[in-house]
């Protein structure tokens, strides 16, 4: 057996997941127009890739107001979760599990995709930032708008959407749910102090900062148990402040402790964004956080399964490389080959480039 350390079970929450082979949360953007339903289409893509230990879904809009690309499916209406029904039973029948993804861009997002202004928690451009609209099936990049400040009342709405969303996941026969406060998207807005410069109760102080995911991960573990919850988090994916964005995610690992969630899945950084986690933030990250930690970023095989082996982390999640190995738990067990991905197929079309790559 190659890279042994994937191929022992572990304990998320309630679930062991038969391997630490993690299929990442993938925007693909192929789902049912309109209404962002997702499709028979969709099922044989995560059946495929169902022997990996957990599949996260692609990213999931709460409500329209949370889309940011184009052809995203969402879980706020009955078609939608009827559609995803079809994804979470495929997935069961071939033995596997799976975690909705539960998403708001906020200000990553123009009104070429949904009809609607972004929202963020300031009224502030993100800059050198485009998003998608498909045109003939490709997409065109165009950029982001300038956001409207979310009002008090709307933030709790959006807390109210989010609770939905994750009921809504739990009726289409999701596994659990992963909260994406990751990547610039709108709860890692409320984080940091360069996005957020607000002076009421959800900006200003770090604990400000933090209380609106703090209040998302609150509800959601009142409707589905946080034993069901894990959370996607990208603590270096900012230049600015460094050590106090480290601050912030070590308090509120003191939080995701007392609720005790599924775990905790690390978004790193790679190419073009901030400086790589360090080793020095990976054992810190452990000692403040006492659950499971998932990691993702450009990870091969040979790098998941030493960070496995060295105890900073207890599973890997894949991208690029389980688009185009759907049997990836079982090409990495007997060490290779590889299929190389086609990235003219990563967003938009249909069966090409995303249930076509063959399989040992």
């Amino acid at each position: 057996m190659n890279h042994p350390a994937y191929f022992q079970p572990l304990q998320i929450g309630g679930l062991t997941l038969k391997n630490r082979i993690v299929l990442a949360p993938l925007t693909r953007s192929r789902s049912k127009q309109p209404g962002n339903i997702p499709t028979e289409l969709n099922a044989i893509y995560y059946a495929q890739r169902a022997s990996g230990g957990l599949l996260i879904s692609e990213a999931t809009q709460i409500s329209l107001q949370a889309q940011g690309y184009d052809q995203t499916p969402g879980i706020y209406t009955d078609e939608q979760v009827e559609g995803w029904k079809l994804v979470t039973d495929a997935v069961h029948d071939k033995g596997g599990l799976i975690f909705a993804q539960l998403w708001h861009v906020g200000k990553a997002s123009s009104s070429q995709v949904n009809g609607l202004q972004p929202v963020s928690s300031s009224a502030i451009t993100e800059t050198g930032r485009n998003v998608w609209i498909l045109k003939n099936g490709k997409p065109e990049y165009i950029p982001t708008e300038t956001p409207r400040a979310l009002e008090i009342h709307e933030i709790h709405q959006t807390i109210v959407d989010y609770r939905k969303a994750a009921a809504n996941a739990m009726k289409a026969g999701f596994d659990g749910v992963e909260i994406h406060a990751a990547h610039s998207y709108l709860i890692d807005q409320f984080l940091y102090p360069h996005s957020n410069h607000r002076n009421d109760e959800f900006g200003g102080s770090r604990t400000n900062r933090m209380k609106f995911l703090i209040e998302v991960c609150r509800v959601i573990s009142e409707e589905v148990g946080a034993s069901r919850m894990g959370i996607r988090l990208s603590p270096h994916f900012h230049q600015e402040n460094q050590r106090e964005n480290s601050e912030t995610f070590f308090d509120l690992c003191e939080h995701f402790n007392q609720m005790e969630l599924a775990y905790i899945h690390l978004s790193e950084p790679y190419g073009t964004h901030a400086g790589e986690i360090s080793t020095e933030f990976r054992k810190e990250f452990r000692t403040n956080y006492t659950g499971p930690i998932i990691v993702a970023g450009n990870y091969t095989p040979e790098k998941g399964n030493s960070i496995i082996q060295s105890g900073l982390a207890d599973a890997v999640a894949f991208g690029r490389s389980y688009i185009s190995n759907p049997d990836l738990p079982e090409r990495i067990m007997a060490g290779g080959p590889y299929v190389e991905w086609d990235k003219e197929f990563f967003y938009g079309g249909g069966a090409e480039g995303y249930v076509d790559y063959p399989v040992l």
